[in-house]
């Protein structure tokens, strides 16, 4: 076992069977949040197992071989914790969040859940009506659903282009010897990450995992990551839909996580729509009075990443809308920031991470977040250094790069017919 101390109370250990073990003692708090993450996402899933990671996720809260669901469901909430568990793009993750007395026995649920589900064709049959449940209920909401159908016309050939939750047809056709095999291909020691912060200590963390079996077995390396295929940009998507509200989304690919960038890109993105201050709320929204709804985003993935921006708007506004935005986007592409921008929103991001980092929850993620990238571990201090050290040309070069209006994709969701916006009355 190598274990070394990356910063005050934060250490690090891999076990010689390739698991990744992180910790950060925070003595203030008086609950611990623990969390396993397995490097098996809807990125790495085949076309015709859209959906697979997702309901692999949901299956093990069915039953392990120690625990019945009922019991899974009762064993952290009856003392005041929460069990959690999601799906992303790159990894599938597990997490808890108990009084420090408790982690003892968080550790032991997270372990049945990842290393001892069931798995039975009983249960699949159930679970599988849930999730075909949940993708209708994005069916019916279309400020969901704009963002699966963006997704879809960016990356048309890539998992990145797939719902998270797959389609009524892969999921109806998944059988639990393919769920099983998902299970025994990625979550195993090696393709894992186990990250805590909180009320604990590493050594105790480690007699917890070694008491679970975690630190025992082969080394094994971890799934390979992969790249996204290219993103089909300046493309135009209409779906017709009987909504209230158009509900439109444009915007591009970018670049991986672990682009040093990101921290220059991440403050351009609030600039233009992270809140109330950002260009786009004040021109569409209040200026124009085009929206109630209006924001950017960015997501970074292993192999690439996403911007763009959301606008829900009464159906004769929505050519107005995008063209507000379109109009944005060409003059942050020209212009780039000004000074006063460019300080604003590295006070804006730097205090966005730390104002984060005040919950164990966000502390556990942030460690895992590092070792499942591969970076090397940074302090607050570090980082906060490179985000003051973002300059004026790296973020004009930004700009013209991924905000120029050519390069986005645009979907639209909503009636066919718009019918024109009424003037307002003097």
């Amino acid at each position: 076992m190598h274990t070394e101390q990356l910063d005050a109370g934060l250490f690090r250990s891999v076990a010689p069977n390739g698991l990744v073990i992180l910790t950060e003692h925070l003595p203030a708090v008086r609950s611990v949040a623990v969390g396993v993450w397995v490097r098996a996402g809807s990125g790495h899933e085949p076309a015709a197992q859209v959906g697979i990671s997702h309901l692999l996720e949901h299956l093990v809260f069915k039953g392990t071989e120690r625990r019945t669901a009922k019991e899974l469901a009762f064993a952290l909430e009856e003392r005041g914790g929460s069990l959690d568990a999601w799906t992303g793009r790159d990894a599938s993750s597990f997490q808890a969040h108990v009084l420090d007395e408790d982690l003892p026995l968080a550790v032991e649920v997270l372990t049945d859940l990842v290393r001892h589900p069931l798995l039975r064709p009983a249960d699949l049959e159930l679970e599988r009506q849930v999730v075909l449940e949940e993708i209708s209920s994005v069916d019916d909401a279309p400020d969901d659903l704009v963002f699966e159908l963006h997704a879809k016309a960016l990356w048309p050939d890539d998992p990145l282009g797939c719902s998270i939750l797959g389609t009524p047809e892969t999921i109806g056709a998944l059988t639990a010897a393919d769920v099983r095999a998902h299970h025994a291909s990625a979550y195993y020691p090696g393709n894992s990450v186990i990250a805590a912060a909180g009320n604990l200590t590493h050594e105790l963390l480690l007699e917890l995992l070694a008491r679970e079996g975690w630190l025992e077995g082969a080394a094994r390396l971890p799934l390979p990551s992969r790249e996204a295929s290219p993103a089909a940009r300046g493309v135009r998507a209409d779906a017709e839909r009987d909504t209230t509200q158009s509900h439109i989304v444009l915007g591009t690919d970018t670049f991986r996580v672990s682009d040093p960038r990101r921290y220059a890109l991440s403050l351009l993105v609030n600039t233009v729509g992270g809140g109330m201050s950002s260009r786009l709320f004040q021109r569409v929204r209040e200026e124009l009075g085009l929206a109630y709804a209006i924001y950017a985003y960015r997501h970074f993935h292993q192999g690439t990443g996403q911007l763009g921006v959301y606008v829900g708007t009464q159906p004769g506004s929505g050519d107005a809308a995008l063209a507000a935005i379109v109009e944005e986007f060409e003059r942050l592409a020209r212009a780039g920031l000004d000074a006063a921008e460019l300080e604003g929103g590295r006070r804006q991001l730097k205090g966005q991470i730390m104002l984060a980092l005040e919950s164990p929850g966000a502390r556990m993620s942030r460690l895992a977040g590092a070792a499942l990238q591969g970076e090397p571990y940074r302090p607050l201090a570090q980082v906060l250094g490179e985000i003051d050290a973002v300059t004026a040309e790296e973020t004009n070069a930004l700009a013209a790069e991924f905000f120029a209006p050519a390069r986005q994709t645009v979907q639209w969701l909503g009636p066919k017919a718009a019918p024109k916006r009424r003037a307002k009355a003097r």
